[in-house]
């Protein structure tokens, strides 16, 4: 994906590969306006009717990987709700638009109630739109904030979600100046607008922005002009977009080579540095900031996966848990309208399989998080994952 940038192990080079699909661009999706369909009201005592949007079908061994991960863990899910039926029926879209949205079609003409998945950003855009108008909502896999919105929600971590806990963190620790560093595709923009966003709305100061072709010359060529940038304006923080398994290592290797020191200004990371142990190790990176989910919640979820499925599950698996457990814990509550867009807003939002988790009107979520860096190449955490949405973290 990257030209000339260091080698990663294989499995986290199709990782990162993989990922990066989940931001391709897609259409605006469409805000459903009509009357809550019957087909979506929830009745006390009967199953919920759940479809399940996965990728297999394609010619990718790792489309297939991910929907049986997805597959199994929405079904650990269902076992462990204990008030509440849920009849899940699965439709492969093969990752593809076209497929998704008749798919979308197929599982409400089907009775269900509500749609969990797809994947990919726009195969999750057009089911969204092929069934705005029926009143059904869907729970995609995605973490790209452009197709969130009307009757579609990503449940993937956002970028604004990652960016906004640790500038709070940020502030409360000295770090009120920041260069922003980023690549220049449509998740280097997306998440420097993410940065640019939390820290003008914590009333902190951009001391600049510096975009980076994402070759190892291309970061090579702007590192110098974001240590310029820091040393001018006195930030004490660096915040990037940059990925542990691609750029990352390069641009914290030529910072630190330009005279940009962790005393001098922190580095903070949109994404997860402990992805790879070997980033661990970069003197670039000790000292700085970045977000992990609550790793108590995530390493339980894995050991049960594990044991009930004899293999770890994918980084991806946890979403369609969480899914599950939120129309889980709706149903639960025996309202007729547990599923419509007011009842999957609510304030207090879910315990998934990362901390706790809520969806937002605008489409996106709110997840818990925990601020961890790195100390003698080690990651260790600074401020736990908050336990519920009142309080330190939000």
């Amino acid at each position: 994906m990257f030209a000339r940038l260091p080698q990663p192990r294989k499995a986290a080079a199709r990782l990162v590969a993989l990922f990066s699909m989940f931001w391709l661009a897609a259409c605006q999706p469409i805000v459903a306006t009509g009357p809550v369909s019957d087909a979506q009201r929830v009745t006390a005592g009967a199953p919920v009717k759940v479809a399940l949007l996965v990728p297999a079908g394609s010619s990718s061994q790792g489309d297939a990987l991910v929907a049986t991960n997805l597959e199994n863990a929405a079904r650990l899910a269902i076992a462990d709700l204990s008030d509440v039926e849920i009849e899940m029926k699965v439709y492969p879209t093969a990752g593809d638009p076209g497929r998704a949205a008749q798919a979308a079609t197929t599982a409400v003409a089907d009775g269900a109630q509500i749609i969990l998945g797809p994947l990919y950003a726009e195969a999750a855009n057009a089911a969204g739109v092929a069934v705005a108008n029926q009143g059904i909502n869907v729970l995609a896999f995605s973490n790209n904030p452009t197709i969130a919105g009307g009757n579609v929600f990503v449940l993937g971590s956002t970028f604004a979600n990652t960016a906004n806990r640790l500038v709070r963190y940020g502030m409360r620790n000295g770090i009120q100046r920041y260069a922003v560093a980023y690549g220049n595709d449509l998740q280097g923009t997306i998440g420097r607008d993410a940065i640019i966003n939390a820290v003008n709305g914590a009333g902190a100061a951009v001391a600049g922005t510096q975009a980076y072709e994402l070759s190892q010359a291309g970061v090579q060529a702007a590192a110098p002009r974001v240590a310029e940038t820091v040393r001018s304006t006195g930030a004490t923080g660096v915040f990037t977009t940059a990925g542990v398994n691609a750029d990352l290592p390069i641009l914290a290797t030529a910072l630190n080579d330009a005279g940009i020191t962790p005393q001098q200004a922190r580095m903070l990371g949109l994404t997860r540095w402990d992805a790879a142990p070997q980033a661990l190790a970069l003197p670039g990176l000790q000292n700085g900031l970045f977000a992990v989910p609550d790793t108590a919640r995530n390493r339980g979820f894995e050991q049960r996966y594990a044991a009930t499925y004899g293999a770890q599950p994918h980084p991806l698996a946890g979403l369609a848990y969480d899914g599950i457990a939120a129309i889980g814990a709706l149903a639960a509550t025996g309202r007729a309208d547990a599923l419509t867009r007011n009842a999957l807003t609510q304030s207090q939002g879910f315990k998934g399989t990362s901390g706790i988790f809520r969806l937002l009107p605008d489409g996106t979520n709110q997840r818990g998080l925990a601020v961890a860096t790195i100390r003698n190449n080690q990651v260790v955490i600074l401020d736990p994952a908050p336990t519920s949405f009142r309080g330190a973290g939000f």
